[in-house]
């Protein structure tokens, strides 16, 4: 594709992630006008992007280097994620039970996938025969606290159920604890000189 230049407006439609490709480079304009056209004009180094008709102007941007991006976070309704967030996607009739535990078993199972836990499948089926077992609540409050501290196996979650609620719960360190110790009279050490039975029979003290 050769590079467009000169102030000549063209003609872009804007696609699903709110962009406009121009120059093998990609701008971003306002969320509302996907699936549109709108015009773009280049000048000098300055990128508009224009409402066809009304000649309003829905973005600029200085120009960026082919295969760049430019994006305005003021065009998308939320502030885009650092990382896209793919929900967890069930592929056997034992996942399908597992996530039917609820939001704390999909976050269980995807921190447990980012964790590398081998085998993940039997760990699950263990983690359904404990809910069989113990209920679903039960179950549930163990994976909430697994989650929480990070740990991923089947034996984790029979620990827990274990302890029947019982669990210490870590807290975060206080203030420190400042003592005012009290005054105590000193001695000078030669109050604690060891005398020998000899010295202490001479002076009278022994009787």
């Amino acid at each position: 594709m050769r590079a467009e230049f000169g102030a000549r407006p063209t003609t872009r439609k804007v696609d699903k992630l709110s962009c406009i490709r121009f120059g093998s480079a990609r701008y971003s304009v306002p969320c509302r006008l996907i699936g549109t056209s709108v015009t773009v004009l280049v000048e000098d180094t300055l990128l508009r992007v224009i409402e066809p008709v009304t000649g309003q102007i829905h973005a600029e941007h200085a120009l960026v280097a082919p295969g760049e991006v430019s994006i305005d976070d003021t065009h998308y309704d939320k502030p885009r994620a650092d990382k896209p967030s793919r929900g967890a996607r069930p592929r056997t009739q034992q996942e399908k039970d597992f996530l039917a535990l609820g939001p704390t078993a999909e976050a269980f199972l995807t921190g447990a996938a980012a964790a590398g836990v081998t085998k993940l499948p039997s760990e699950i089926g263990v983690i359904l025969d404990l809910a069989a077992a113990h209920g679903n609540d039960a179950v549930v409050v163990a994976l909430t606290r697994a989650v929480e501290f990070g740990r991923w196996r089947a034996g984790d979650i029979r620990s827990i159920l274990a302890t029947h609620g019982q669990a210490p719960t870590p807290r975060p360190a206080g203030e420190p604890l400042v003592l005012t110790l009290p005054s105590v009279p000193t001695r000078s050490l030669d109050a604690y000189k060891v005398l020998s039975t000899a010295t202490v029979a001479d002076s009278g003290e022994l009787s």
